[in-house]
């Protein structure tokens, strides 16, 4: 009994933890971006494909067990595109999003920027978003390329456009001392990211507005398309979006200003970067799994507030979207 509470019975393509509640999802999350995939050999991979399409086909060898199913299904979906069938590449996967993001998240944070490695680091930052933003695509529809690209443009313009504002700001605000000047100055990077982020979801994700996003009965079968349920899924990811940076711009900023007045820093200023980068990894590690756990990846929504054709469509009180990440 306690060893199947531990590890429950093996549904391919199915969480496996429960999404209903929030630790349950910080579980799953914690999976989807596990780094350890990254290090997964071809060998290995093919291995776990071959053993979900046994499982599918029902010719599964004898002795496999939940386990080393639900590892093969992790390994495989943090790979493996689910719509495309092709393996994402590396840095853009889920998995590599904290082990090659937390440089441009130390470079971001460094102090004393210039208005030319303000403008480096923020492009660098939404590059390496859209990167990721477009290798876990929702590929199902075909959605053009320059969707994409406005999305990217419009992201790194408002993120160097309030990076920078904010900057000369800093720079011209006399009253403020040296100390205080500096620890506003680490802080700029939050506004622009978050405001970026917002940005990027908005026009990444617009041609949902107006075509609405494929809502499905408890059986799992679409019942119709709801511009109302892709309205909460944008909401609830732009939300996700803000709340990310948060803990991962603000927090290294302010352990940092501690840390720099000790003594043992005070003499031995080569080790502060070494430092202020573990500070970051660790922040950005905690932070990614808690913030996307904030939603259900598969949201619910009741049918009476959203179009009257979807109401007609079906007969549960409840329908399920795509929330995405």
């Amino acid at each position: 009994m306690a060893e199947s509470a531990a590890c429950p019975s093996f549904q391919l393509g199915r969480p496996r933890y429960d999404q209903g509640s929030f630790l349950g999802r910080l579980r799953h999350f914690i999976d989807v971006i596990d780094p350890s995939t990254l290090f997964v050999s071809e060998k290995q991979l093919k291995e776990s494909i071959k053993l979900l399409d046994d499982f599918k086909h029902g010719t599964l060898p004898p002795g496999v067990s939940d386990s080393q199913l639900w590892d093969a299904q992790k390994i495989k979906q943090a790979i493996i595109h689910p719509d495309t069938g092709e393996k994402i590449f590396m840095p853009f996967r889920m998995s590599g999003y904290v082990p090659f993001g937390t440089p441009i998240v130390i470079g971001l944070l460094l102090p004393n920027q210039t208005v030319v490695s303000t403008i480096i680091w923020q492009w660098l930052n939404q590059s390496h978003n859209a990167c990721v933003n477009y290798a876990n695509r929702n590929a199902t529809k075909p959605t053009p390329t320059s969707k994409f690209l406005q999305g990217y443009v419009g992201a790194v313009t408002s993120a160097v456009s309030i990076a920078v504002g904010l900057n000369v700001l800093i720079q011209k605000a006399n009253k403020l001392s040296p100390a205080t000047r500096m620890i506003i100055q680490r802080l700029v990077p939050f506004p622009a990211v978050a405001s970026a982020n917002i940005c990027n979801v908005g026009l990444m994700r617009h041609n949902e507005l107006s075509e609405g996003v494929d809502v499905l009965d408890s059986n799992g079968k679409v019942v119709g398309s709801s511009k109302i349920a892709a309205r909460h899924a944008i909401m609830e990811t732009a939300f996700t979006r803000v709340v990310l940076p948060m803990p991962i711009f603000v927090l290294p900023p302010i352990i940092m200003s501690y840390l720099e007045r000790l003594r043992f820093l005070q003499s031995n200023r080569r080790l502060l970067l070494p430092i202020h980068s573990v500070v970051c990894l660790v922040t950005f590690g905690l932070s990614l799994p808690v913030a996307i756990s904030l939603f259900p990846q598969m949201s619910q929504i009741e049918v009476s507030r959203l179009e009257p054709e979807i109401a007609m469509a079906t007969d549960c009180k409840v329908v399920t979207y795509n929330k995405g990440l």
